[in-house]
């Protein structure tokens, strides 16, 4: 813990920030370019830094190269004067905006992003029996089910969830990402070699409920670097629009910078590939990508000039399919997932319990007469297979039709089947 503290703590001067000067000035001219005219203190704040000994120094440069003016002051500290490009400014900050378009909190280096998520491991995570029992409570699932996931969630590595359609299994991999828990720490952005890999997403990140203080100060006393963000445990999740040029970084020729790859967003947490055969290149294209990243947890990405960089590959991932996984990859391969776990059609028992609660859930009288109607009618003279995931479909399909009718919904014999007519087709 000393380790990250002292990692994330804020930095007094320009070279703690691992920034060159030019780096942090055109980056303080592209950011008062953008809105016209900002504060000292507003400038840092938008930069992520400290005003006294990182701004300021950046500022007075510009000041003195005569690349801003001072248009006006709300208050007597040096923090309080308004900023605004001058006309000998405009030039530079064109120059800086041709090479990148990137606008916002200081990246930090890739050194300091290796060791910090590094320190964050998701080896230190160990879920206990209970945790396991009460993150998949709403569900209906075997002991021998709960005793595979707990182990397979304790791993950090990857896990392999395979079996029928309409099962559950992304819904159990979402279960196991809520047990992961906790915080961790990730940049907004990285710096490579004067490129920017923007690393933190409103939509993959969720950033952690904290009080004013706890949001700029460290677990064990300190200010800090609030480029840094604290943030939920990360659970990215991707199905058939996966492809292998989106596991490596994403540059765009317009705005100049990189996007920071799924996998580089899921660090620290879980990584899902949802549907997986499903996507437009071959699976065992995709599941190559991943040989090596699984046997020594680091990645490799491709800046656009062909440098390499080495990022780490902490995370948790869950491959999800409904395929044979024989169909799907070969032996060795099976063999680097460490965890296989079959989700497999409920039995009657399973069914019957599911069914009970999703009629509860959804406020419809549960009718013993009503289901064994269904199962004898719909399941035992098809014989049509079990899913669990046919209660929550049929109850709701007699919902819709009790709506329309006007009536209470209920397991009666003449809305199950009206609900099985619309909902089940016969190939």
């Amino acid at each position: 813990m000393q380790d990250l503290n002292d990692s994330l703590g804020e930095p007094r001067s320009i070279e703690e920030t691992g920034m060159s000067r030019s780096f942090l000035c055109d980056l303080a001219l592209k950011t008062i370019y953008s809105v016209g005219e900002l504060s000292g203190q507003a400038i840092a704040e938008q930069l992520r830094l400290p005003f006294s000994g990182v701004v300021e120094g950046a500022l007075t440069f510009l000041k003195r190269e005569q690349l801003v003016s001072i248009t006006g002051s709300r208050g007597f500290d040096e923090r309080a004067f308004r900023y605004s490009i001058a006309s000998a400014g405009i030039e530079r900050v064109r120059e800086a905006l041709a090479r990148s378009q990137y606008v916002g909190p200081v990246p930090v280096t890739l050194d300091a992003y290796q060791k910090v998520m590094r320190s964050q491991s998701i080896a230190n995570v160990v879920v206990s029996q209970e945790e396991v029992k009460g993150a998949l409570s709403h569900l209906v699932i075997s002991s021998s089910m709960l005793m595979k996931i707990g182990p397979a969630v304790n791993s950090g590595r990857s896990i392999f969830l395979f079996g029928p359609p309409g099962d559950g299994k992304t819904v159990i991999a979402e279960a196991m990402a809520s047990m992961l828990g906790g915080e961790i720490y990730i940049p907004y952005a990285v710096e490579v070699d004067g490129h920017i890999i923007k690393v933190f997403d409103d939509l993959s990140h969720k950033p952690a409920e904290l009080g004013e203080e706890g949001s700029s100060t460290l677990p064990e006393g300190g200010r800090l670097d609030r480029r840094w963000i604290l943030i939920k445990r990360p659970v990215v999740a991707v199905g058939g629009e996966l492809t292998l040029e989106s596991l490596d970084l994403v540059y765009d020729d317009t705005s100049k910078y990189y996007e920071a790859p799924f996998q580089m967003k899921a660090n620290g947490g879980m990584f899902l590939i949802d549907d997986f055969g499903r996507q437009q290149v071959r699976p065992r294209d995709l599941l190559n990508r991943w040989i090596v990243p699984l046997e020594t947890r680091v990645d490799y990405l491709t800046l656009h000039t062909g440098k390499k960089i080495d990022i780490p590959f902490d995370e948790l991932i869950v491959f999800s399919t409904n395929i044979d996984p024989k169909a799907l990859v070969d032996e060795a391969f099976l063999r680097r997932i460490r965890h296989k776990i079959e989700v497999a059609n409920p039995t009657e028992r399973e069914f019957y319990e599911i069914f009970r609660r999703v009629a509860a859930d959804r406020n419809v009288p549960f009718d013993q007469e009503g289901f064994m109607y269904l199962m004898r009618e719909y399941y035992l003279k098809v014989k049509r297979q079990l899913r669990a995931v046919h209660p929550r479909d049929i109850v709701d399909q007699i919902i819709d039709i009790a709506r329309y009718q006007g009536v209470e919904p209920g397991l009666t014999k003449e809305l199950i089947d009206q609900a099985c007519d619309s909902y089940f087709v016969e190939i």
